[in-house]
């Protein structure tokens, strides 16, 4: 619309003020102001009006649209515009209208603030358009004097900067919420700091150059002292992080960074901020280099947020003592057994094909513990903490059990010598010089499983190996390993299964009386058949059912089965017949042994002279004492004690004096040569001690008639073996005695 054709516009802009409403203003920003009008003299008149207003010290800048299009195109092109002064009518009659909804809906600005003018007020009544529009004035041009736009402008660019300000507010608000939520999420004290740091520049909106300072002691390691150290930066080196601060080389972020700490209380210079953080007593201080002075808004927000960072600061110290608490051993300050398994599976998924990890085991630790007491023995492992760290090469130490160590390092560093070379020098424990050895199980990254647990595993199962070689204490894992153990357990499994379904049977070979040829007993020997109907050596199940604990109950059945075997012979009119069953060191260190035999007896109602415990010299040299007691008490029972495999082992001849024997077994090995030439020193030896001793004699492992000869030469009382009767069940053995009558 012209401004001819409307006679009204002439009115506008009539000075009416009775005093000047120029507001003075030094203020190098405006505020951007958009006049929307198809008069160009409006654009004149208003402009002149305005000129040298200025709000909130700021002047106004302009920008003219004469079309509601090219009012649209402005707004988005131009982000900075806080007021539209809006024409109704242009090149339509609702044009003004439509840039409200424009701006409104399309572009979703709720801040710039509008004025409608219109000098046609028919063409858009004000009620309607109030409810409508959401506009914040409507006047018609007749009305707006120049006292009346000065106080509409201003009052719309006063409302505009409030809500801008709430705007900011809630902004920087949400921002904090994020950032929160953020930091919530970082665990170690460093990642936290970092992140604080970066949350601040985000909440500023500034590229700012800032420092989290601290002092290092409890958070960089070695730091024990109390100097102040940078924790975090940002905008800095990063070679900064974890230094001292001194090492900055700023004395004067050093001398403000300090005093805000010893003041206890924020600080502000020029371009620099230092904000003190203090909660449950963890304090730091952040401080801000800054390109332009902070705005007050600004400076409340960064006050709340660093309030909260206050607290997460506590928190994650906090959580630090509580992972510390979790992962690290409290005795020597090194990664645990959990930590260590995070580690391996770490070394399992890495790329490091050279790399390699141990574990150490000391050797007779428990000695140390017992006879100078536990608080050398703690010293001793600190020691051996300490020298272990000095491995090199970034190696990674940890404590995961008692009196063992593991490592992970590379292949060229981490090697058998070097660690045995570790172990020649004694260990300093308080006064005590400690010369202490190790054995050692090691797995490369090429074995290494799929997980830290199975890696674990594997070095352990290198590492108990190790402990069984007598020469080179140490051991290398491989697949077979784990196969063989595997098999062991699936063995032992299906042992026990076995056993529960009575598949384990007990066979009996014959024992006769040299000089009769009469039966006098047998010998209970162990059988495993299998639900496919093979049999299991017992050179290979009975040492997998000493290693379970199985033996215990498997033992206690044999007994039962020999006694159960006696009462059936007596039946049958073999009363004279004596039954020998074997038993293991695992059944004498249980307490109720004896009371277990003497069970059995009585519930079979057997003879106890009637059953014989067979005993190996190697039994008795690894528990003499507890084997000594035992076979006394039972002996007084009048159970008969052998002696089986005698001259094999390393046993004393004292020992051989205190055991309540009634029989000396003479071994298969020194029978199988005997008929020859200057071969039967040793049986000769054996049967002249037992004669000595008042004890019968029997030697097993006979298979020949010149082996026969020779024993009855040499006086020996009783045999076993292939040439008379092969093991056989239960059946077969009674039809034996029968026949052999």
């Amino acid at each position: 619309m012209q401004a001819s054709e409307n006679s009204n516009d002439d009115f506008l802009f009539i000075d009416d003020s009775d005093e000047d409403e120029i507001l003075d203003g030094d203020g190098k920003e405006a505020w951007q102001v958009l006049i929307v009008d198809d008069d160009p003299e409006i654009h004149s008149v208003t402009q002149l009006a305005l000129s040298d207003l200025v709000v909130l010290g700021r002047r106004l800048e302009y920008l003219h649209a004469y079309s509601g299009q090219d009012a649209c195109t402005l707004i988005e092109q131009h982000h900075n515009i806080v007021l539209v002064l809006l024409d109704v009518v242009m090149e339509t009659d609702d044009a003004g209208l439509n840039v409200v909804k424009h701006i409104r809906e399309k572009l979703q600005r709720q801040d710039i603030r509008i004025v409608l003018r219109t000098g046609q007020p028919g063409y858009a009544p004000e009620e309607s358009v109030i409810k409508e529009y959401d506009i914040n004035d409507y006047k018609t041009k007749t009305e707006l004097t120049r006292r009346k736009l000065v106080t509409t402008v201003y009052a719309a660019i006063r409302s505009y900067q409030q809500i801008a300000t709430v705007t900011e507010n809630r902004q920087g608000l949400e921002k904090i919420v994020s950032g929160s939520a953020n930091l919530l999420e970082l665990h170690s004290i460093t990642e936290y700091c970092q992140g604080v740091l970066q949350q601040l520049t985000t909440l500023i909106d500034q590229n700012i150059e800032c420092l989290f300072c601290a002092r290092g002691q409890g958070i960089i390691d070695n730091a024990d002292d109390l100097s102040f150290y940078i924790i975090a930066q940002q905008g800095f080196s990063t070679i900064l992080t974890k230094q001292k601060l001194d090492k900055l080389k700023s004395e004067q972020i050093s001398q403000q960074v300090k005093s805000c700490f010893t003041q206890k209380m924020h600080q502000s210079q020029d371009l620099s901020q230092c904000f003190y953080l203090a909660r449950g007593g963890y304090r730091a201080v952040v401080y801000l280099a800054l390109p332009e002075p902070l705005t007050e808004i600004q400076q409340q927000l960064l006050e709340v947020f660093l309030t909260n960072a206050a607290v997460g600061y506590e928190n994650v110290h906090l959580f630090q003592k509580l992972s510390n608490a979790a992962y690290k051993d409290w005795l020597t300050n090194l990664p645990n057994r959990l930590e260590f398994v995070r580690l391996l599976d770490l070394f399992a998924k890495s790329d490091g094909d050279n790399d390699v990890a141990a574990l150490i085991d000391l050797n007779h630790f428990s000695d140390v513990n017992d006879g100078l007491g536990q608080d050398v023995g703690n010293m001793l492992l600190v020691a051996v903490a300490q020298r272990l760290q000095k491995i090199g090469c970034d190696c990674k130490v940890a404590r995961v059990g008692a009196d063992v160590f593991g490592v992970i390092g590379t292949a060229d560093c981490l090697t058998p010598e070097t660690l045995i070379q570790l172990f020649e020098q004694p260990f300093a424990a308080g006064e005590q010089k400690l010369p202490i050895n190790a054995c050692f199980g090691f797995c490369t990254k090429e074995h290494a499983s799929g997980s830290g647990v199975q890696v674990l595993n594997q070095i352990n199962i290198a590492l108990n190996l190790a402990k069984k070689q007598r020469i080179e204490h140490f051991t290398y894992y491989n697949p077979e390993m784990e196969d063989e153990t595997l098999w062991r357990l699936n063995m032992i499994r299906e042992l026990r299964t076995d056993f529960a379904a009575n598949r384990l049977e007990l066979w009996y070979q014959p024992q006769l009386a040299l000089d009769t040829a009469k039966v006098i007993g047998a010998e209970a020997l162990l059988r495993w058949r299998t639900a496919d109907g093979n049999f299991i050596s017992p050179a290979v199940f009975i040492p997998l059912a000493e290693y379970s604990g199985l033996i215990i109950e498997i033992g206690d059945w044999v007994v039962n089965q020999a006694c159960q075997q006696i009462n059936d012979l007596s039946q049958q009119n073999f009363t004279d017949i004596t039954i020998s069953v074997n038993v293991s060191i695992p059944q004498f260190r249980r307490g109720n042994f004896v009371e277990t035999v003497l069970n059995a007896i009585q519930s079979h109602q057997v003879q106890p002279s009637k059953l014989e415990l067979e005993i190996t010299e190697n039994i008795l040299m690894d528990d003499p004492q507890v084997v000594i007691d035992a076979l006394v008490e039972l002996k007084n029972i009048g159970i008969s004690i052998a002696l089986d495999d005698f001259g094999t082992g390393f046993s004393s001849l004292s020992y051989l004096q205190k055991l309540p024997l009634d029989r000396l077994k003479v071994d298969r090995a020194f029978i199988t040569d005997i008929a020859k030439e200057g071969q039967s020193v040793i049986a000769e030896t054996i049967i002249d001690l037992g004669k000595k001793m008042n004890l019968k004699v029997i030697a097993e492992g006979i298979e020949e008639i010149e082996q026969q000869k020779r024993l009855i030469e040499l006086g020996c009382d009783e045999v076993q073996g292939f040439y008379y009767a092969k093991p056989m069940p239960q059946d077969e053995f009674l039809n034996f005695l029968k026949s052999n009558s």
